[in-house]
């Protein structure tokens, strides 16, 4: 799912190509992608993008005649942009939005159709979308302390519960966790001071960092390969490979359809977290230790398991 860092791009070029442009048409590819019918999205057609906005992991463009065009990409989906003339994405397209410029397409490369497209009139129709969530990049240490605190959570799930904090979710809160040399099932009000305040600088410092990262490496250019795995993270994705820091296996957790990535020497004192599915396999020869891990030869055993 794109995240803050992700966002921003989206939001740094949307702004230099449709801020000021009318739209011209608006096709709708797949119906479920709308999920609102009053006002009727024709009514977004010849109006022009006065701004844009992120709320929360959604994209807002604000149309000149009070209305408001709100995306959420959710896992699988992504923008992209068009040349005027050019062929538009198969399948996988759910609507397009066609400038003077060139056309912004919302496609989904996933049959769970989850992304979603809400037309609304009135900025007070933006609440609803608001999970309250801390922007932690425009927070200071207290108020980012009252938000961790708000609920006993483990870490990782505080870091990415939208009401919580802002724009954070699986990818950057396993970089954020791991800069913070903190286990990801740590409880929030077990924290010392000095945990909470390095967490703080960490979420900070990996947002900023992925958000400057991302401007370089496409250097005016439309973001058209947004993922959640990016070379160059310490521990995202990079399960079985080192850590930068330590040279230790990265270990995961699988749950649902997320992963949560720890390096076991740097987070969690050397110990291996449980993974639910190959502990309930392994049972007793499960490892509680890296050390265990790495003597039993079972660092390759999980990654023939899971397929890697």
């Amino acid at each position: 799912m794109p995240e803050l860092p992700d966002i921003t791009i989206y939001l740094e070029s949307l702004d230099r190509l449709v801020k000021g442009q009318r739209i011209q048409s608006i096709q709708i590819w797949t119906p479920f992608i709308l999920r609102t019918v009053d006002p009727p999205f024709q009514q977004a057609i010849g109006a022009t993008v006065q701004g844009l906005r992120r709320i929360g992991k959604r994209i807002v463009l604000d149309l000149d005649n009070d209305l408001f065009i709100v995306l959420h990409l959710m896992i699988a989906g992504r923008l992209h942009w068009k040349k005027p003339g050019a062929k538009m994405p198969g399948k996988i397209a759910h609507a397009s939005f066609e400038f003077p410029n060139g056309t912004l397409i919302l496609t989904e490369a996933s049959s769970k159709k989850r992304s979603s497209m809400h037309i609304v009139r009135g900025s007070e129709s933006l609440v609803q979308f608001d999970r309250g969530g801390l922007e932690v990049l425009d927070a200071n240490e207290d108020s980012f302390k009252e938000a961790l605190l708000r609920e006993n959570r483990t870490l990782k799930r505080a870091l990415t519960d939208p009401r919580l904090f802002s724009g954070i979710g699986n990818s950057y809160s396993d970089e954020i966790l791991h800069r913070a040399c903190l286990s990801p099932l740590n409880l929030t009000r077990h924290l010392t001071a000095e945990e909470i305040s390095r967490l703080f600088r960490s979420s900070v410092i990996v947002l900023r960092e992925w958000t400057e990262r991302h401007r370089k490496e496409l250097s005016g250019a439309f973001p058209e390969k947004v993922t959640a795995f990016h070379e160059g993270m310490s521990v995202h994705g990079r399960f079985g490979k080192p850590c930068p820091v330590c040279g230790t296996a990265v270990q995961r957790i699988v749950y649902a359809e997320n992963e949560c990535n720890y390096c076991p020497r740097c987070q969690t004192g050397g110990k291996v977290l449980s993974d639910r599915s190959l502990a309930r396999l392994l049972k007793d020869d499960w490892p509680k230790t890296i050390d265990e891990l790495e003597q039993g030869g079972l660092g390759t055993a999980t990654k023939q398991e899971s397929g890697k």
